[in-house]
């Protein structure tokens, strides 16, 4: 499913015009992404977290050049889904 596929289905579930819900969605991911990027979760009861993940520093090799380069600790935006979002998934 897209971002449209999305839009056209919340308009005609609501019958709120494309443009305005399109207007919210970009709205939502935009208040997300920026939560995120000032490391500030967003919780979503009943359906899930967006938090922010640390990975620590790892080794890598580079095996075409036989080398050997250091990751540094870095942080990655994740998904965590909520035990009732899990359960309905499953069934």
């Amino acid at each position: 499913m897209t971002k449209a596929d999305i839009v056209t289905e919340i308009a005609k579930s609501t019958g709120i015009d494309k443009a305005d819900v399109l207007k919210t969605i970009e709205s939502f991911m935009e208040i997300v992404k920026d939560s995120l990027a000032n490391d500030k979760n967003v919780y979503l009861r009943g359906f899930g977290s967006f938090i922010v993940k640390t990975r620590s520093q790892k080794t890598a090799r580079n095996i075409s050049k036989n080398t050997t380069i250091i990751i540094p600790e870095h942080k990655i935006p994740a998904f965590k889904p909520a035990k009732v979002f899990m359960e309905d998934v499953k069934k």
